[in-house]
């Protein structure tokens, strides 16, 4: 059979009869790769592919309930309960956040479980990879198995003779198929063929086995290559969190076997990825039941399915310069200086002297208006010096007019400071319809930012 030349855009897909200095699609600039390809018989056409069985929809088996269930809490969490057997899930991260440190955790984990792993790195050698599970691992499972190679066809053919039930490829992007010459390792032709290949392995019904494949990040903190990548697999994680920080977040774009809005939580440790199954724990300074300080107040954020109790510190001290500073670890300086601006006119407290600088326990980063009214009040605190109760908590936006504003789930959010034990919540008039579920904390309902500085600092 005859082969012929095209030229194939490396960013886009594109394909044109002659190469030409700009794609006419994406309008790139030199990205049309030369790519041979066999040319179509002419004559008679090819036979028609055998039809696969047809199944009624009420007899067809379910994946969902047949599940991996690792010991890794968040982990699950984010999967919905565990990693379906016949899905294929891609993870992607800034370099250094640890998604090779998880998969390699998980598969661990899978394999003391009893099921083979097979942990294939297009990056890393054989030995480098055991280094890592050295640090992490006090003793290593015999259900892991590690091969280094960047030809997906030589991966194929030890699937064949290992035959897992886990696969892990690191990363999709370094791997090549010898049936496409001419397209380099992480060209959107080689990625988007290598990954048909593992979803026909993972969908295989007489086979069927979970594969992860990890996934490159650019500049814009998206998957590298074309977006047919996210479409083709079942689930999309993220793993989120600066290499100098502690804490990670694992949350889920894309999960056909699970909902979208689970995020997990972990420590980033020497002994690699601790999962943190008590978020407000670790989300708030443990003190003695009469020990409080000034400047500390908290709240309650919706993270997924869960409610978290969040602890927000603030420093307010006078400042030197002729512009005040306004720094803020967990939120954008623009809600901030937002926030401060409310506080002066509505709140009638001045801070145009002041520098004022907020942060979280724990260093969790807030994207919800809920949290704005224990920002403010932390912020008072810190301004009075005096302290706010421990068991008092704020659940509120606040707009510019110094009204408290509803927030969604607020049910929810109160449900968990009555079970933990809290005696006090400010939210905002109306903003509740009573709960029979909620019986032992006391409901403060207030119209204004004013309304609740005198309550709480009427001493």
């Amino acid at each position: 059979m005859k082969s012929k030349t095209i030229y194939k855009c490396g960013n886009c897909g594109y394909e044109a009869s002659k190469w030409v200095g700009r794609c006419p699609d994406c309008s790139n600039w030199n990205t049309l790769e030369e790519v041979l390809v066999e040319a179509k018989k002419s004559g008679r056409a090819a036979a028609p592919r055998a039809i696969k069985k047809i199944a009624r929809l009420k007899e067809v088996k379910a994946s969902n309930s047949d599940r991996i269930v690792t010991g890794i809490n968040e982990f699950n969490r984010v999967m919905g309960g565990g990693i379906v057997r016949d899905s294929i899930t891609i993870i992607t991260a800034k370099p250094g956040a640890g998604k090779s440190t998880l998969l390699l955790q998980v598969a661990a984990d899978v394999a003391a479980g009893g099921l083979k792993v097979l942990y294939v790195s297009g990056e890393e050698s054989e030995s480098q990879i055991k280094s890592r599970a050295d640090r992490l691992f006090e003793s290593i499972e015999t259900g892991v198995w590690v091969y280094s190679d960047n030809s997906m066809d030589n991966v194929l053919e030890v699937v064949g003779q290992i035959d897992p039930d886990l696969l892990i490829v690191d990363s999709i992007q370094t791997f090549v198929l010898e049936g496409f010459p001419g397209s380099r390792a992480g060209s959107p032709t080689q990625t988007m063929e290598c990954a048909n290949e593992l979803l026909k392995l993972a969908k295989d019904p007489s086979r069927p086995r979970a594969v992860f494949l990890v996934g490159q990040m650019n500049k814009n903190e998206e998957i590298a290559g074309l977006r047919s990548l996210e479409h083709l697999v079942d689930a999309v994680l993220i793993l989120d969190g600066d290499n100098e920080e502690e804490l990670r977040g694992l949350s889920v774009s894309k999960n056909r076997f699970g909902s979208t809005w689970e995020r997990g939580y972990f420590s980033m440790t020497e002994s690699g990825l601790i999962s943190i199954d008590n978020p407000s724990e670790f989300f708030m300074t443990v003190r003695d039941k009469n020990e409080q300080v000034s400047g500390s107040a908290l709240t309650v954020v919706k993270d997924g399915s869960r409610p978290i109790i969040v602890e927000i510190e603030s420093l307010v001290s006078k400042t030197f310069t002729p512009f005040p500073s306004r720094i803020g670890e967990c939120v954008r300086r623009e809600q901030l200086s937002t926030l401060i601006s409310i506080l002066e006119q509505r709140g009638k407290i001045s801070l145009y002297d002041k520098d004022v600088v907020i942060k979280t326990t724990g260093g969790l980063k807030f994207k919800e208006p809920a949290v704005n009214l224990s920002i403010i009040m932390s912020i008072v605190s810190s301004v009075y010096d005096k302290d706010i109760p421990n068991s008092t908590v704020f659940i509120s936006d606040v707009g510019l007019t110094g009204e408290l504003k509803k927030v969604p789930s607020l049910e929810l959010r109160i449900r968990e400071l009555d079970r933990r034990g809290f005696k006090q919540v400010y939210i905002a008039r109306n903003a509740l319809l009573r709960s029979q579920d909620i019986k032992n904390i006391e409901i403060v309902e207030c119209k204004s930012l004013q309304e609740v500085i005198r309550r709480v600092f009427q001493k």
